[in-house]
């Protein structure tokens, strides 16, 4: 081969690049908005789901995060509310699991959380048990995510 024959070798390369690993993406990866949450105690489902706040998830291919503000822009001090957590995740099959690293709530950290995942279309629905002793917490949620970006 001779040097002016490279760049075409690197366009192939480039393109055949770009294209195994978009075959290759999980499907889970990419920004999520919240739609829909649902918590069950005991025997008692209710929805968690809060018009008044916005919040997204975003995976990408081994760490998740999800940041949950306030809608409101008023000027009381309420209007700052903020939760943010992230860490790194594991997806196999349908179970997917986080390993919550970081959270507004330090006594949150170092937890372990499976859902069992589906997406459809453009909606990620996850459902799992969230249970933290030392907290008293105990639930099932269910969240439904619609797809902002890939």
């Amino acid at each position: 081969m001779n040097y002016k024959q490279l760049p075409v070798l690197i366009t192939i390369l480039a393109a055949l690049g770009s294209c195994q690993s978009k075959e290759t993406a999980k499907p889970i990866v990419g920004t999520w908005e919240l739609v829909s949450a649902t918590t069950t105690e005991k025997d008692t489902s209710f929805s968690t789901f809060d018009l008044t706040h916005k919040m997204i998830k975003i995976i990408n291919a081994d760490h998740f995060s999800f940041l949950n503000h306030k809608r409101s822009t008023g000027s009381d001090s309420s209007s700052h509310e903020f939760t943010g957590g992230g860490g790194k995740y594991t997806l196999a099959d349908s179970v997917y699991t986080e390993y919550l690293d970081y959270f507004t709530d330090k006594q949150w950290e170092g937890n372990t959380f499976k859902f069992v995942v589906k997406i459809a279309n453009d909606t990620l629905t996850q459902k799992g048990v969230e249970k933290l002793e030392k907290l008293g917490i105990d639930r099932v949620i269910i969240e439904k995510y619609k797809r902002v970006t890939e």
